[in-house]
């Protein structure tokens, strides 16, 4: 379960973050997800409910923000949205495509007291 990790490296954007700018209580997280990032909600949900306790982020509240996968098909010259690594373009049907997006996992907002 990799989704324990990355729930480790939120909590020490929070931490430094603290550090950083005094930081009584973090309210609320805004995660972005990629459509191919292999990351699960329920787990990450699951993850950091437990390592949110006794911290200045026990009461925060997580939002996710589904980002498609996007790939240029060489083929048809054309961006399209795919679903799976191995998808051929909608349009051609080609297999010659270059992901562009879909891969991400990143903290893109954090709301503070």
């Amino acid at each position: 379960m990799h989704e324990m990790s990355l729930c480790q490296n939120i909590m020490e954007i929070i931490d430094q973050q603290q550090k950083k700018h005094e930081i009584h209580e973090v309210t609320d997280i805004w995660l972005e997800i990629g459509a191919l990032s292999c990351v699960e909600q329920s787990a990450v949900e699951f993850c950091f409910e437990i390592m949110r306790k006794d911290t200045v982020a026990e009461n925060c509240q997580l939002h996710f923000i589904h980002l498609p996968a996007i790939a240029w098909c060489w083929q048809c010259q054309k961006e399209v949205e795919i679903e799976a690594y191995q998808d051929c373009c909608p349009h051609c049907h080609s297999a010659c495509l270059q992901r562009r997006s879909g891969t991400e996992f990143r903290v893109k907002e954090i709301a503070v007291k």
